[in-house]
């Protein structure tokens, strides 16, 4: 997943703005884990109603007042900000776990095309392979909450940190009964996933019909 991100910047959304800017700070911050890619901006009017059911989705998970452990999950904010300021202002609120492109970084627009976002909010979920399990979860997350992490989880085959592999590794039990429906719902077409091809031209737009910033 690290490799998403090789030879760029990512900073934390914390008072002191911390810098992840080798290969092993991002490996340590991306290995292993869901990655959520946010693009959103602050002048979305939609983007500032989601905004704060994403940040509580993601407390819910990773902070130790709700939960014992962490969940394997990250999120990086993709900004379609117009401004420096905008974003800045966008993040303020928002948890300090959570990591952002420098906004003179062009790598900002380029996900976007990569990943074929037509409009904002949108949630892209990234395995740690980097491959796509979904291409928008904003609605899910929307409706489900903190319970869809689960399901996420299991399709994209996350080694939980208490995972013990089965004795006979020839013939392992499965997950769960669900399993065979996760993988079913969270397959993506290679042809939509736009991580090896080129984007399509165009930006996102904001829901409602706005031009959107790419």
């Amino acid at each position: 997943m690290a490799c998403l991100f090789s030879g760029r910047v990512l900073i934390r959304n914390n008072s002191d703005q911390d810098e992840l800017d080798t290969e092993a700070e991002l490996s340590r911050r991306l290995e292993n884990r869901l990655v959520l890619l946010f693009f959103g901006a602050g002048s979305c009017p939609k983007c500032q109603a989601f905004a704060p059911i994403l940040r509580d989705f993601f407390v819910q998970l990773t902070d130790e007042f709700y939960v014992l452990r962490a969940a394997q999950l990250a999120l990086v904010y993709v900004s379609q900000d117009s401004t420096e300021e905008q974003q800045d202002l966008f993040l303020r609120d928002m948890p300090k776990k959570w990591l952002f492109l420098p906004f003179e970084d062009d790598l900002r627009r380029d996900l976007g095309r990569r990943f074929s976002v037509e409009r904002l909010p949108a949630v892209v979920v990234l395995k740690p392979s980097g491959d796509v399990l979904t291409l928008d979860a904003a609605d899910e997350i929307r409706r489900l909450g903190p319970a869809c992490f689960a399901n996420w989880q299991e399709a994209a085959e996350v080694l939980d940190r208490s995972f013990l592999l089965p004795e006979d590794l020839e013939d392992p039990a499965p997950r769960s009964l669900t399993e065979p429906l996760r993988r079913c719902k969270y397959r993506v077409d290679p042809a939509a996933r736009g991580v090896r091809g080129r984007g399509r031209g165009g930006g996102p737009r904001q829901e409602g019909g706005a031009v959107g910033l790419f």
